[in-house]
């Protein structure tokens, strides 16, 4: 679950490897995939790109597979189920004393608005401006903090 956030899969270099044996051919994970977080005090989902190889997830994840393409875009589905309206969904319907998770019915019947393909990918791309939007303005926060370690190194060390 560390290498999943609402963004995406992070470190995919350094995701897990073994072996998997058994009688069956494992449910490889594919492009377009969404995984959950059903397991936690915050719920998401997330696309899956850039595979590399043979992926399976753990089984603290969901993985949500489309049947139709093209009425629901994977991503505008991700984006749908991590917004508010969706996020308050989770909060009253987890489950749990002491960990909080969603079981598969709950996610089942989560309420979705399917919107045409066009506005479906305007979304989508709002979407992904804004995540963009926010690493340039974390990368600033970072490069402001080290050059204010550097003038307290120089006035102080």
């Amino acid at each position: 679950m560390k290498d999943v956030s609402p963004t995406g899969l992070k470190n995919r270099d350094e995701l897990v490897r073994t072996e998997i044996r058994g009688r069956k051919e494992p449910d490889w994970l594919q492009e377009g995939d969404l995984l959950f977080t059903a397991r936690g005090a915050s719920n998401y989902a997330c696309v899956v790109t850039g595979l590399p190889g043979r992926t399976v997830c753990t089984p603290h994840l969901y993985v949500l597979r489309l049947k139709q393409h093209g009425q629901v875009l994977p991503e505008f589905l991700a984006w749908q189920l991590n917004q508010g309206p969706v996020q308050r969904y989770w909060a009253q319907a987890a489950e749990g004393s002491s960990q909080l998770s969603i079981r598969k019915p709950v996610l089942e019947a989560v309420p979705i608005k399917v919107f045409p393909i066009g506005k479906q990918q305007a979304v989508v791309a709002l979407a992904k401006l804004a995540a963009a939007e926010q690493q340039v303005l974390q990368s600033l926060l970072r490069n402001r903090d080290m050059e204010l370690a550097a003038v307290a190194e120089q006035l102080l060390g």
